[in-house]
């Protein structure tokens, strides 16, 4: 990964809620749109990242991603690269439907049959990076939960895996940076509720 100043910092920003984030089903590459109280809690992101100039905004092509950072006030530019981990055979599924027939099962520790591999996604999360720490200045990144768990454990010079030891909330803001020398976690899951 390439050294940057010690101020340049990369803002996380997960998307609203959506049907499917509620019920907590797996929300790979379809494109489901946010609710309305998604909506509501993307727009407070707007108050998170108020008065932060960021040489680059990048942002996951689908909707749930895209339409939270214009609700943001960000003005993004698409990366597929930032699109959530391609699930498979799981797309859809709830970790409790899953393990009906496959006891115990965990997108961390189980192959995801039909899609990508925690490596795959650890390469894409590294791509990202690079491209982040090369802007002159802040960058923010407007993604999907499980990929920006991925990319925070690959900042932190973690395996992919690592990932699972983070959790994000919808409409949520976390910070990476930089102690001297060091990839830090400066914020994490750091979330403002209308209601």
């Amino acid at each position: 990964m390439t050294r940057v100043r010690e101020h340049h910092r990369i803002v996380l920003i997960r998307h609203g809620e959506t049907a499917w984030s509620t019920t907590r089903r797996h929300t790979g590459r379809t494109d489901i749109e946010l609710g309305p109280d998604g909506r509501t809690s993307a727009a407070t992101v707007a108050d998170l990242v108020r008065g932060w100039d960021f040489a680059l905004v990048l942002s996951s092509p689908l909707s749930r991603a895209w339409d939270t950072a214009h609700l943001a006030g960000l003005d993004p530019i698409r990366d597929e690269d930032l699109l959530e981990w391609d699930y498979g055979v799981y797309e859809g599924l709830s970790t409790e439907e899953i393990r009906t027939s496959i006891p115990e099962w965990s997108v961390w520790t189980h192959e995801v049959v039909g899609g990508e591999s925690l490596d795959q996604v650890g390469a894409r999360a590294d791509r990202v990076i690079d491209r982040a720490t090369s802007a002159d200045g802040d960058v923010a990144l407007v993604a999907h939960a499980h990929f920006l768990r991925i990319l925070a454990a690959r900042w932190l010079g973690l395996p992919p895996v690592h990932g699972r030891d983070f959790t994000l909330d919808t409409a949520s803001m976390s910070v990476l940076g930089w102690e001297r020398d060091t990839h830090v976690i400066q914020q994490w899951n750091v979330v403002r509720r209308p209601f």
